[in-house]
């Protein structure tokens, strides 16, 4: 639709050499005077275009596209990349695809680049709303559960994806509003630890660092040869562990020893009595048996200490092990967030080297909020468990057992009232909600959205996502003026 719609045509910089991430891909500046009248010429809302040449997407492998993005139907900026579904349950239950895309040089080798202003990286997302209007599924009518979610723990001094709205077309199908986002990955503008080579195996190096993921395990490469139709029915592949990419807990959800054997066939009776720990850096491949060791028995330790330790005393041992700050901020945004996937699933962990297991970054928010209802909207979801009964992703004994601790709760409490007075103020948090939502309505992107994907009632639903913000922090002062 692009192609006969007036607009400047803009240069990005050579690629300097085919090697991989060896250089980047900036936009020129804008004109200053240029005639627009199509119908996004009055939204400051990017519009990306991505042209597959008619080679179809695929859920593996990467298929090669041209990537072209507009502001006020002006071409800002152009690359080359790589693109592919992601997402499994999503990727299922949605019409409204998520995509992850690579930035490739002319040669197909992975090269960094800067979008939006956010730091140059070569792997990105293109996550959508979940909609299926044949089945009447809907995920987040505001748009705005990821979004405002990675906004606030930014604000709450933690890393989260940047994100930015964009509309998006494919293959001259418009596909309405979606978060262009950073990827998490170590990277020094992302999870920021160091480089773990597999010769890292001295007693300093081989302490990071790690990033650690609990976590369905669809979305790996070991199904690379099958057609795009086994994917849309592929539940088995969602709890396939197996030692190459994981490692259990050796506690069960209820702080029993686990005396049965690990990876099991998907969705074994006795699953849900389980939390397995994903290689999420260094990748499955690469890491080292001595690196597996190592970060096992780190993750034992603690959870050992966690249970063992005499909370009426003033002695601690398991904070040995943790970095209590971030788990308190993790504790405190799943909770304002009523992010009912938080902890079990979508959970990010990471250890640096020569430093503690911290809890981030926060991911994955589209079944929190006022519809998160499988907790009790006067619970903490850390209760999952009472509410949900053999999940075949529960809740791991952690937090529970974190929340009979004085200490712990002593920290949340000096927290939570320091935010309330300054970045979680209840009128803070509706101005996020006003300020995101107006965008999105004055530039007409939730218009043009909800005409592709089924009309909603905006507007009650920014309400509803208000009122639920209000009543919900509320009720967490009552509770947490009480610790």
């Amino acid at each position: 639709m692009k192609k006969n719609i007036p607009f400047v045509l803009f240069t990005i910089l050579l690629l300097i050499t085919a090697c991989k991430k060896n250089t980047s891909v900036t936009p020129t500046e804008s004109p200053t005077t240029v005639q627009n009248t199509g119908p996004f010429a009055d939204s400051d809302i990017p519009y990306i275009v991505i042209d597959t040449k008619e080679t179809s997407i695929e859920n593996e492998p990467k298929v090669p596209a041209e990537m072209t993005i507009f502001v006020n139907e002006v071409e800002s900026q152009k690359a080359n990349i790589g693109i592919e579904f992601r997402g499994s349950t999503s990727f299922r239950l949605s019409n409204k695809k998520s995509y992850g895309i690579e930035i490739w040089d002319e040669a197909g080798n992975d090269i960094d680049a800067s979008f939006f202003g956010f730091p140059e990286e070569e792997d990105w997302v293109l996550v959508g709303h979940v909609v299926n209007p044949e089945r009447g599924v809907i995920f987040d009518r505001t748009l705005m559960y990821h979004h405002f979610g990675y906004e606030l723990f930014r604000k709450m001094g933690q890393y989260s994806s940047r994100s930015k709205y964009v509309e998006l077309e494919i293959n001259g199908e418009y596909l309405g509003i979606y978060m262009f986002m950073e990827k998490l990955k170590r990277d020094k503008h992302r999870i920021d630890i160091k480089k773990l080579e597999p010769t890292d195996t001295d007693a300093e190096s081989i302490t990071g660092g790690y990033i650690l993921k609990i976590d369905k395990t669809a979305g790996g490469n070991s199904n690379l040869n099958f057609p795009l139709e086994y994917f849309e029915n592929n539940w088995d592949d969602d709890a396939r562990y197996t030692p190459n990419i994981s490692f259990r807990s050796q506690y069960d959800i209820n702080r029993n020893f686990l005396d049965f054997s690990p990876y099991r066939q998907p969705y074994h009776s006795l699953q849900y009595l389980e939390t397995y720990f994903l290689y999420e850096y260094p990748k499955a491949q690469n890491i080292t048996d001595a690196q597996k060791e190592y970060i096992q028995t780190y993750v034992h330790d603690f959870e050992t200490a966690l249970l063992n330790d005499d909370f009426s005393s003033t002695t601690r041992t398991y904070t040995d092990y943790i970095d209590l700050s971030s788990f308190v901020d993790f504790f405190i945004i799943n909770e304002i967030c009523r992010n009912v996937d938080g902890y079990r699933l979508s959970t990010y962990m990471y250890k640096e080297r020569g430093e503690k297991l911290k809890m981030g970054p926060i991911w994955d928010l589209n079944i929190g909020y006022d519809s998160g209802d499988r907790v009790p909207f006067d619970d903490w979801v850390i209760n999952y468990n009472n509410f949900v009964q053999q999940d075949a992703w529960m809740i791991p004994f952690w937090w529970p057992r974190l929340m009979e601790d004085s200490m712990f709760k002593t920290a949340v409490k000096m927290r939570w009232q320091a935010l309330r007075a300054s970045e979680l103020q209840t009128a803070t948090l509706l101005k996020m909600v006003d300020d995101i939502a107006g965008d999105l309505q004055d530039n007409g992107a939730i218009q043009r959205n909800f005409n592709k994907w089924g009309s909603v009632d905006y507007t009650q639903s920014v309400n509803a996502l208000k009122n639920y913000l209000e009543s919900r922090t509320a009720w967490m002062d009552g509770e947490i003026g009480q610790f």
